[in-house]
């Protein structure tokens, strides 16, 4: 993500409408099944699935018992009346035998659940959905869920991070946010450790343009409503999953095989944003000779013109820009930012949020590397800079464990850069390199931890480099500039 100016980046996007009325089930939780099963499934204890992924930051995120596979993801959206209804389908194998399980789903109303294709009984406890299927599942086993429901989408709303997820614009609307978004518009698993492949079909009034994450499948009308399917085939975490719904300038192309689509919001005039986002194959080219192959299936981006969105996030293969990026005249460097993140952070994915400085520490040394690759400035006159003036704020919030508060901080963002580049000048560019093209292909599609990178780093290096990580990563005063271990 890429935060314009000094505002704390807003956590959501929203470019699909969930219908936000009425959280009640259409009945009362009876409380955990208890399977009559003969034979061993008697023996089993089967138990409630955990209502959070466990993830220290934010205890309520995700939920635990099952992993979930895929998401077919069917919506309809009216901006007129800010209506949304969908169903989606999961495909999960549960990892406990459950007697219940959670999904995140905020506002909406809750038709009816379906396990195995018979109906399953549902309530809702604030944003949780409990899902009570009519026997057990068994550990190990896959299922399938699907739900139907309807509502008013609504943002998700936090004092320390500012709202995220879906948003009514004036000619649509989108959804879009970190650290959750997705649950407002699609019941979901909302944690980064749990990713999935994703198929979504959103259908809108005919005139309008649906973009989301993923392979464009085509799109089909029907009276005045149109379809448009999409198909990110590479797992995705939930808070990357995007859609933006309204007018645009539709550009399309192929690039090495794979399909390119970008969207620019008709409410801007051509210029800045349009020139900015046609270079994104270039841009990542360039990153695919440094970081190793492009992860994913299709290239693009959007770009969006809404004063309460100020910011770009890395959404899986088809980032979203705030059009304030592009005042100024054209700018690729958040392009190389967003299109950064697509190896780090995308496809190398964090298992839990305080470890986000992997995300946008890298993703900024990409910044750098690029204005020095485009004849900008060198790296290491960027790192001097921002070594050179960083404020106090910065040194006393350690990017490691910089706290919920400072999730998006400068800390995370400019000494999570400063971090990559000491660690570069401790184990020299050959080892450096390798640790960034390694990091992306052994993890590729997966989850990851800080301990994860410097175990890498070390293994690379041939170094131990706690004197390198520790002060950069936690201390809490300016560390001394780097030096050749």
């Amino acid at each position: 993500m890429t935060r314009r100016g000094g505002r704390r980046r807003l956590g959501l996007l929203a470019c699909t409408t969930l219908l936000v009325a009425g959280c009640g089930s259409a009945e009362p939780d009876p409380g955990p099944a208890s399977p009559t099963t003969a034979g061993p499934a008697a023996t089993r204890s089967f138990a409630a699935g955990a209502a959070g992924a466990g993830d220290p930051y934010f205890p309520s995120y995700g939920n635990g018992g099952y992993d979930v596979a895929h998401y077919t993801v069917k919506v309809r959206y009216d901006p007129e009346t800010d209506k949304l209804s969908g169903t989606t389908t999961m495909r999960a194998t549960a990892t406990a035998d459950l007697s219940a399980f959670n999904l995140d789903l905020a506002g909406l109303t809750v038709r009816s659940v379906t396990v195995d294709g018979a109906a399953a009984r549902h309530s809702r406890t604030g944003n949780e959905l409990v899902v009570t299927p009519a026997t057990g599942l068994t550990s190990g086993n896959g299922f399938t869920a699907e739900i139907r429901y309807d509502g008013r989408p609504e943002p998700l709303r936090t004092e320390s991070l500012g709202e995220g997820g879906w948003l009514h614009t004036s000619d649509g609307a989108i959804a879009l946010g970190q650290p959750e978004s997705a649950s407002t518009w699609f019941p979901v698993n909302d944690h980064p450790s749990d990713k999935a492949t994703y198929d979504f079909e959103i259908t809108v009034p005919k005139g309008l343009t649906a973009v989301s994450n993923g392979v464009p499948k085509g799109k089909s009308t029907s009276g005045d409503w149109t379809t448009w399917k999409w198909s990110e085939g590479a797992p995705a975490a939930s808070y990357l999953t995007t859609v933006a719904i309204g007018k645009f300038r539709v550009t399309t192309g192929e690039h090495k095989g794979r399909p390119v689509y970008s969207a620019v919001t008709t409410q801007l005039p051509q210029g800045a944003p349009d020139r900015s986002i046609a270079r994104t194959v270039e841009v990542a080219d360039y990153l695919e000779s440094v970081f190793g192959p492009y992860p994913f299936d299709s290239y693009g981006g959007v770009v969006i013109d809404d004063d309460r969105i100020r910011y770009a996030l890395e959404t899986q293969s088809r980032p979203v820009y705030s059009a304030s990026f592009f005042r100024q005249g054209d700018n690729t460097g958040v392009v190389a930012h967003e299109l950064a993140h697509q190896w780090y952070g995308n496809s190398v994915s964090i298992q839990r949020w305080q470890d986000i400085w992997l995300n946008e520490g890298l993703a900024t040394y990409a910044e750098w590397l690029w204005a020095e690759h485009s004849g900008s400035t060198t790296v290491q006159r960027t790192f001097e800079q921002k070594y050179a003036n960083a404020g106090s704020q910065v040194w006393r919030t350690p990017p490691g464990k910089p706290g919920v508060e400072n999730l998006f901080s400068r800390s995370v963002y400019d000494r999570g850069g400063m971090t990559v580049h000491a660690l570069r000048v401790a184990v020299g560019d050959t080892a450096f390199f390798t640790v960034l093209r390694t990091w992306a292909a052994e993890r590729k599609n997966g989850n990851a931890t800080t301990a994860d990178f410097v175990a890498l780093a070390e293994r690379v290096s041939g170094k131990k480099l706690a004197k390198v990580f520790d002060p950069w990563l936690y201390g809490t005063e300016r560390p001394p500039a780097p030096k050749p271990l």
